[in-house]
C-alpha cells in the first residue's frame, strides 16, 4: 500500500524536521551538518531542497544542489546528495517518490544531468547509469571496484553523449571524505 505523502519544498520553518530526518537517517550528525552547509553555501545554488511529509510528520528529504563539467560547458548540472528517510519508513517507496519529484521540478527548471553517487543497486531503478563510461570523472578519485556508484541521468536528452569532463560541485560538498564509497 502506497503512503499518502505531500512532498514540499524546504523552508526555513521546516529546517528543524529536516535535520531531524537527516540524523536518524544516518544514525550520525555527520549528514545533518552537511546538509546544513550546503544550504548556507552559496555556491551550491540553485538548490532544490523537498521533504516528504507523511501525516503531518517528515519522513523523508532530498537535496541537490549545483554542479558544473569542467571544463565549463554551457550545461546546467545537480549533484543528488544527500538522500534520507527516516528508518521506520524505509522500503516504501518515499525515496523514488523524492527522486522522481525532483527530477521533474530540475528538468522544468532546465537542468540537463543530475549526478549521484550512491547504492549501483538503487538509483539504477530511477534511471540513473554510470557516469564514468559516460565520460563524467566525479570530482574526486574513486576506486575502480566503486566507480559503478558514480551515476548520472541525463534531463535533457539532447547533450547526451556531446559532452564529457570532471564533474565539480559546491564547495561544502567539495571534500575527498565525502566521495569514498
Amino acid at each position: 500500500m502506497e503512503l499518502n505523502l505531500c512532498i514540499r519544498e524546504s523552508a526555513p520553518a521546516y529546517l528543524k524536521d529536516l535535520f531531524e530526518v537527516e540524523r536518524r537517517a544516518f544514525n550520525s550528525e555527520e549528514e545533518a551538518d552537511l546538509v546544513r552547509e550546503l544550504l548556507d553555501d552559496p555556491s551550491a545554488e540553485p538548490r532544490l531542497s523537498l521533504l516528504a511529509v507523511y501525516e503531518e510528520r517528515a519522513v523523508g528529504h532530498i537535496l541537490f544542489t549545483r554542479g558544473y563539467v569542467d571544463p565549463e560547458i554551457d550545461l546546467k548540472v545537480s549533484i543528488l546528495a544527500p538522500l534520507a528517510v527516516l528508518p521506520e519508513y524505509q522500503k516504501q517507496g518515499i525515496g523514488g517518490r523524492l527522486i522522481k519529484e525532483g527530477l521533474a521540478i530540475l528538468g522544468k527548471r532546465g537542468v540537463d544531468l543530475v549526478f549521484v553517487l550512491g547504492h549501483p543497486s538503487y538509483y539504477p531503478q530511477h534511471g540513473f547509469k554510470p557516469a564514468v563510461p559516460a565520460g563524467f570523472a566525479p570530482p574526486y578519485y574513486i576506486a575502480p571496484e566503486f566507480t559503478d556508484a558514480w551515476m548520472v541521468q541525463p534531463l535533457n536528452p539532447t547533450c547526451w553523449g556531446s559532452c564529457q569532463g570532471q564533474v565539480k560541485c559546491a564547495q561544502a560538498l567539495d571534500r575527498p571524505e565525502y566521495w569514498g564509497e
